[in-house]
């Protein structure tokens, strides 16, 4: 099986599409995974590398499956929004992609080569509404609690954890992340941070996150204004709160692994769409 992610990325009433000189088909921007990257990360990096354009992920689409040779393609999508580089028409063309072009949706299916591409146009006009996303993330692996003897806020990730931090940097880069709020307990706040370096974004550290001092109110009231503040945001916590702050979403609880992102569209206050991603 080969594994593939890219993006419808619209604007106004436009979408963006790439033309391959070596089968002459119109299509999305997408492309293979990396060894060892998540296809929300990769769909991102395709969008960019094959049209310029620096795009986010909104709510994802129906998985894609056809014959390719000898084997099967698989192609995860999303909703795509710019965040920078709109304007193609400077795109240094290559043999892969000779023509990078804004086509008005209403002549959009028409240029599309392919029936399932039509399909996954109509889905995302259908459904593709501009949406926030709040990423959940449970810390990654840390020091076990047993073995731990001092203060437990003070508790580091282990060497997996700090690879799982790691790893989550293109993916909330994925979800175009501004807003970075973690428990203020050393295991969350290593979480994030390697995030936050990356991007110049600045990390708040709250107690009302921690195992020791969250309370439903608070944890109710810090989720409201995340989910009502504009961005797209992370927030970081133990397995704990997280039953708190799923009843702040008003969706079932997610029991989550260590370093899993869980990613939760919204739209005027209503979740539009949930994702799961393990660390």
């Amino acid at each position: 099986m080969v594994r593939a992610a890219g993006a419808v990325v619209l604007r106004r009433d436009r979408v963006l599409l790439v033309h391959r000189p070596a089968y002459d088909d119109w299509s999305f921007p997408k492309g293979k995974l990396d060894r060892g990257e998540r296809a929300p990360a990769a769909a991102v990096r395709e969008v960019e590398e094959e049209t310029g354009v620096r795009a986010r992920l909104g709510v994802p689409l129906a998985r894609q499956s056809y014959p390719n040779g000898r084997s099967t393609k698989v192609v995860d999508y999303w909703v795509g929004r710019v965040v920078s580089g709109h304007d193609v028409s400077g795109y240094l063309v290559n043999a892969e992609i000779d023509e990078v072009d804004w086509v008005p949706v209403d002549k959009a299916e028409k240029r599309l080569s392919y029936k399932r591409d039509r399909a996954t146009l109509r889905e995302a006009l259908t459904t593709g509404k501009k949406t926030r996303a709040l990423v959940v993330l449970r810390h990654g692996k840390s020091r076990s609690r047993r073995g731990w003897r001092k203060d437990d806020r003070k508790r580091p990730l282990l060497v997996a954890g700090v690879q799982q931090a790691r790893a989550a940097v293109p993916m909330l880069a994925a979800y175009g992340v501004t807003r970075i709020v973690t428990s203020s307990s050393t295991r969350c706040a290593e979480t994030v941070t390697p995030y936050g370096e990356t991007t110049g974004r600045p990390v708040l550290r709250t107690d009302v996150l921690t195992e020791e001092d969250a309370t439903d109110s608070s944890v109710h009231e810090l989720v409201h204004d995340l989910i009502h503040s504009g961005e797209d945001a992370v927030l970081c916590t133990h397995r704990p709160v997280l039953p708190a702050v799923y009843d702040a979403i008003g969706i079932p609880v997610e029991t989550q692994a260590t370093g899993e992102l869980v990613v939760i569209h919204h739209r005027a206050g209503r979740v539009r769409a949930v994702e799961r991603h393990l660390g």
